[in-house]
Parts: C-alpha cells; sequence; structure tokens
C-alpha cells in the first residue's frame, strides 16, 4: 500500500517557477513507477509526466516538454515536478500517481496508474 501526498501548489504569475512534491508512504515506493497528472476546469484529467524507479527515464507530455523537469528522491521517498515558464493554461489540479512494479516504461494512461495523491492547486495568471 501506498499514500501520496502532493503539496507545493499556489498562485504565480505568467513566466514564474513552482516545485510541486509528492510525499509517499510504503517502504517499497522507490520500485514504483511515478506520474504526475492534471485536470484543468472542465477538462479531463491528462499526463504530464512520469519516471521509473531507476530515475534515469523520464517522460514528458508535449505540452510541458522543455518546461517541466520530474525527479524523485529514493531516499526521502519523494517525487518532484520542477514547472518553470507557466503558463496560463497550465493552471489546473495537479495529482501525483505510482504504478506498481515490476515497471518497464511508466504509463501516461491515469488507468495504469494505483495509488493517487488528493492533488494541489496550480493556478498562473496571465
Amino acid at each position: 500500500q501506498v499514500q501520496l501526498v502532493e503539496s507545493g501548489g499556489g498562485l504565480v504569475q505568467a513566466g514564474g517557477s513552482l516545485r510541486l512534491s509528492c510525499a509517499a508512504s510504503g517502504r517499497t515506493f522507490s520500485r514504483y513507477a511515478m506520474g504526475w497528472f492534471r485536470q484543468a476546469p472542465g477538462k479531463e484529467r491528462e499526463f504530464v509526466a512520469a519516471i521509473n524507479w531507476s530515475i534515469g527515464n523520464t517522460y514528458y507530455a508535449n505540452s510541458v516538454k522543455g518546461r517541466f523537469t520530474i525527479s524523485r528522491d529514493n531516499a526521502k521517498n519523494t517525487g518532484y515536478l520542477q514547472m518553470n515558464s507557466l503558463k496560463p493554461e497550465d493552471t489546473a489540479v495537479y495529482y501525483c500517481a505510482a504504478q506498481r512494479p515490476p515497471v518497464a516504461v511508466p504509463g501516461t494512461e491515469e488507468g495504469l496508474y494505483d495509488y493517487w495523491g488528493q492533488g494541489t492547486q496550480v493556478t498562473v495568471s496571465s
């Protein structure tokens, strides 16, 4: 069982930065793939980024590639999403999720993830 708690959301002006954190419980978290998803008002939840246990492989949605960076610190059981050059269209509730091992390539579909956090609001003003 893995429990996830996001933090770090807030209000930021366009062009600014935020770093989201995802604190995980469970000693085996380092074996899980971790993903970030977001849901804007009136829209479906969409994939943002993912990372597998080796931290060597990362995956991004085209809309955030080059601006967002996903990382994890297995010693701290914490994952991160560094968001730079934020745009108003990045406004959404951001969720972290964990996919049970074994995972060769983290999924980009939410149905592949087994555990979810409660979400943190990110608002980017123009």
